[in-house]
């Protein structure tokens, strides 16, 4: 049973991966090429020495991407390796056939428009493609792997580490193509990385961590099990200007569940002290399973 359930978890991976490549060659021959648009990876390279070394920017993607797939696997390993495989195939195959039929099947210029557009949704694509894969713990290949390399031994947000990259390949073609085209490109670096971290938070559940002090505790805790059905942990508190000891109540509740649990707390305790934060991910009972599950 259990080996069934892994396999077909190893399927579904696979298959977002393959997915995920699709959607980033999409994006790369229908927006980012055309238009000469100097977005961040391989290809913000590829299109940024073109002028210079005069080589189709699909060809150089396709051989720094087979290159740098060997620097992912000396740093992270063989498991990242065989996932990374896939991506290192399929991606510039996916290109290869992507750019053929932009190439054969429509008008010529049919995919040149204003740079700004061109950027947006480029950036868009790419970042969801990118996503998509990293939520399976691989790589599209290219210049994905530095940022996982970096990621891994400095523990630093994978999304401001593609961005930093990304910004940086920018940079380079500012000699070839000038600031304004370079300035463009770091917008399609940001947009990148805003779907990045979306495709990485996608499916999460969104809810509010909540720190209570009150004198009337006993029956905030009354609410919330028996009407919001949350469990709480209880925290020891000490007053730092008192010396008083006071119970904290540590609570997460869905974002739905929290306008009634604010408006509860102030109507039992109006001098109550409420911290709230933002929870991307919730696991456990409740969140990510039903009780009768078991």
């Amino acid at each position: 049973m259990e080996e069934t359930a892994l396999q077909k978890k190893d399927i579904t991976e696979t298959l977002l991966v393959m997915a995920g490549n699709m959607i980033l060659a999409l994006g790369v021959t229908v927006f980012v090429l055309p238009n000469d648009v100097l977005t961040g990876g391989l290809t913000g390279i590829a299109v940024a020495l073109e002028p210079v070394i005069h080589i189709e920017p699909t060809l150089v993607i396709n051989v720094m991407t087979i290159v740098l797939f060997f620097v992912g696997t000396a740093f992270l390993g063989k498991k990242f390796a065989v996932k990374t495989l896939l991506s290192t195939v399929f991606y510039p195959l996916s290109l290869s056939v992507f750019s053929w039929i932009v190439a054969t099947q429509f008008p010529e210029n049919y995919f040149v428009m204003d740079k700004y557009l061109a950027t947006i949704y480029g950036g868009i694509l790419m970042g969801c493609g990118v996503g998509l894969i990293f939520r399976c713990g691989a790589s599209s290949g290219g210049m994905d792997i530095p940022p996982l390399v970096l990621h891994k031994y400095t523990r630093l947000p994978l999304s401001t580490l593609v961005m930093i990259t990304d910004a940086l390949t920018v940079m380079l073609g500012i000699a070839t193509y000038g600031l304004q085209a370079a300035l463009i490109g770091i917008i399609s670096v940001f947009v990148s990385s805003v779907a990045i971290d979306k495709m990485l938070t996608l499916g999460a559940i969104k809810s509010k961590s909540c720190m209570i002090i009150s004198d009337k505790h006993e029956e905030m805790l009354a609410y919330i099990h028996e009407v919001l059905y949350r469990g709480t942990t209880i925290l020891e508190g000490h007053g730092g200007y008192t010396g008083e000891k006071r119970p904290v109540i540590m609570v997460v509740v869905s974002k739905k569940q929290y306008p009634l649990l604010q408006h509860e707390v102030l109507k039992v305790d109006p001098n109550a002290f409420i911290i709230v934060n933002d929870t991307d991910e919730v696991h456990g009972l409740g969140f990510t399973y039903e009780e009768e599950d078991f």
